[in-house]
């Protein structure tokens, strides 16, 4: 019986998917795939987060992080303040700066 409230407890943490940090609720989603990847990034007009869906092994960490903050870019149209951005290769967060619409 306890394997089944497992089992209940896993499909529903899966079926839930990656949420925002508080902050970045009501911000834009865009889910996005490199290199046999999935990522999914969460933006408003000045803050961003980007989450890596998956498993990892140690060594593909460093390539991943490079990855993570080259798709900030091209899934915001915004350019990354490098010095505000914190985490690892699972998520990352930081400050963008948007052009502005005329």
């Amino acid at each position: 019986m306890k394997w089944i409230n497992t089992l209940i407890i896993m499909l529903f943490m899966a079926a839930c998917g990656p949420q925002p940090a508080p902050m970045l609720m009501g911000g834009k989603r865009i889910d996005l795939q490199e290199g046999g990847r999935d990522y999914t990034v969460y933006y408003t007009e000045n803050a961003v987060e980007i989450i890596r869906l998956g498993w990892a092994s140690r060594a593909e960490h460093a390539a991943i992080r490079q990855t993570m903050i080259s798709l900030i870019p091209k899934a915001t149209g915004c350019k990354l303040s490098d010095s505000s951005l914190t985490g690892d290769s699972g998520e990352m967060r930081g400050r963008i700066n948007c052009p502005k619409d005329p």
